[in-house]
């Protein structure tokens, strides 16, 4: 068995050694040229399971109870297992060597580490805690919530390690975009319906006691931070200019439809990040168009076309912004807006959350280096919660931020950064190409994920399982190699023509063998 990886100098190969001279020797049998391995049943297999994964999630109420946990980790043992028998099909391990799964692997390590008995009342002797009836203390103040969460982390990097990995093709990107497209659409269209028809039920069938539902999810902030992920797709693709002229009306139409469901949840948080999404947009769409001009010539001919495409992609968000509030208006009224007004100039605009936050900021000076355990905040917090003498038990600190650091430590923090570091510069990296659809995905996945992390500044929306396989899945999409692009055709069409311009060949043409030289360069 040999081992594939997802590397592009592999898949370059070929192409290399077929533009040998005619003096060379002939280039060797295909069977000795490496390649990309066979493309199996298994595979097919793992992608219908990844688009189950991302559907079933959202609807199981966003996967938060134990039941549906237990299914989702049990879809990533099926994962493994479709995995391995594609290995032995093909007779190739595949997997990726994209740097962004190192960091939840080292999450998953420290969840470890924090797990690690370090002897009873804290002694340090490991010898003593086995021969002591007292309990043996760890890194973890809550060793079985680390362990949850250490198995969630498995789970996650599964999906993720495989989506990298059998994502490997401009069809099955496809595939999966319009997959995420259409569930938002139709998410978004449901959630709708059961807001104006009974907003307090989920499925017409389940009240929750102690949170405000929208769509299948418990927590409408959560419900929010899902849909900035879907939406950040249509419009990635449309700002990029990768949609069909005939298409564009439809793109439009599920992109307003999602900004809807995401006011009518009434989130803060959620219509800030969705602002700031658009302006991302925006913004790294026009640097793009920068960057990519090629020579003095062509810059000057194609400066008033970019100008013109900036006008148009910034009136197509005011345009965006102002119907969706115009539409939002019209079917909620003016109390649909009456929330995110009406709490600005109150006394605490945070709605509490600069308390938890204080309290948050006490633990982490506590615990510094590798916090209080994976998951263990919970049980922490009231130590530290002033206001109400400890008998207030927070689940989540409402900063993604500063619970990764108070469950981290700096540790933690660290990986974290680390993997927002490479997300940005690899997706960058990923929309310096020729396919204008590989270009829209990577605009628009990176802006789902910007998106997101300024939600994580309010909330917690990446603790719910869903929006956080939704949000590895689109840092996927955004970083995956070129193994997903479209041949550059139009390249080889303009050397060509630069070619015959350059040698006067204009009025005669060339020969099949010139022919089928250039095409091989």
């Amino acid at each position: 068995m040999t081992i594939s990886t997802s590397n592009e100098q592999l898949a370059a190969q070929p192409r290399v050694e077929a533009v040998a001279a005619p003096s060379q020797p002939p280039p060797p049998p295909a069977s000795s040229v490496p390649g990309p391995p066979p493309r199996t049943l298994w595979s097919r297999f793992i992608i219908l399971a990844l688009c189950m994964a991302l559907v079933l999630s959202a609807l199981a109420f966003g996967t938060v109870h134990a039941w549906s946990l237990a299914v989702f980790q049990g879809g990533a043992a099926l994962v493994v297992a479709l995995w391995m028998m594609d290995a032995w099909r093909s007779r190739t391990l595949r997997f990726s060597r994209n740097l962004l799964q190192l960091p939840l692997l080292g999450l998953i390590v420290l969840g470890f580490i924090q797990l690690m008995p370090l002897g009873a009342g804290g002694s340090g002797d490991i010898g003593a805690g086995l021969l002591t009836t007292e309990p043996v203390r760890s890194l973890s103040f809550d060793p079985y919530a680390t362990r949850v969460v250490i198995i969630q982390l498995l789970a996650l990097l599964v999906y993720f390690a495989a989506a990298l990995a059998f994502i490997d093709t401009p069809r099955r990107l496809r595939l999966i975009t319009r997959t995420v497209i259409i569930f938002g659409f139709v998410l978004a269209l449901f959630g709708l319906m059961q807001h104006f028809l009974n907003p307090y039920v989920i499925y017409w069938l389940r009240e929750p006691k102690q949170a405000q539902p929208f769509g299948p999810f418990i927590n409408r902030h959560h419900f929010a931070g899902y849909m900035e992920l879907v939406l950040a797709l249509p419009l990635g693709l449309l700002f990029s200019g990768a949609v069909e002229r005939d298409r564009v009306p439809l793109y439009a139409f599920a992109s307003v439809l999602m900004c809807i469901a995401l006011v009518m949840t009434n989130s803060r948080g959620g219509i800030v990040s969705m602002l700031a999404e658009i302006l991302f947009l925006f913004i790294i769409t026009a640097s793009i168009g920068r960057r990519r001009g090629g020579d003095k010539e062509e810059d000057a001919v194609d400066g008033r076309s970019r100008l013109r495409a900036a006008a148009t992609r910034a009136g197509l968000g005011f345009a965006m912004i102002l119907a969706v509030f115009m539409l939002v208006l019209y079917f909620g009224g003016e109390e649909s807006l009456s929330r995110f007004v009406g709490t600005v100039n109150a006394q605490d605009p945070t709605t509490g959350r600069a308390h938890f936050w204080k309290g948050t900021v006490a633990l982490i000076k506590d615990h510094p280096l590798t916090g209080v355990g994976l998951g263990a905040f919970s049980a922490v917090y009231p130590r530290y919660d002033t206001g109400s003498s400890g008998l207030y038990r927070l689940e989540q600190a409402h900063n993604d931020y500063l619970q990764i650091l108070s469950d981290g430590g700096i540790v933690g923090g660290a990986l974290g950064l680390i993997f927002l570091a490479a997300l940005f510069l690899t997706a960058f990296r990923r929309m310096a190409t020729h396919d204008k659809f590989r270009r829209g995905v990577a605009l628009g996945a990176l802006a789902g994920c910007a998106g997101v992390l300024v939600h994580s500044f309010f909330d917690f929306t990446l603790h719910t399982t869903a929006n956080a396989l939704l949000f590895l899945f689109l840092a996927a999409l955004a970083t995956v190699n070129g193994r997903v692009e479209e041949p550059d055709t139009s390249r080889r069409r303009h050397r060509r023509r630069r070619r015959r311009s350059t040698a006067g060949e204009d009025a005669a043409p060339l020969s099949e063998e010139q022919t089928q030289e250039q095409a091989a360069a």
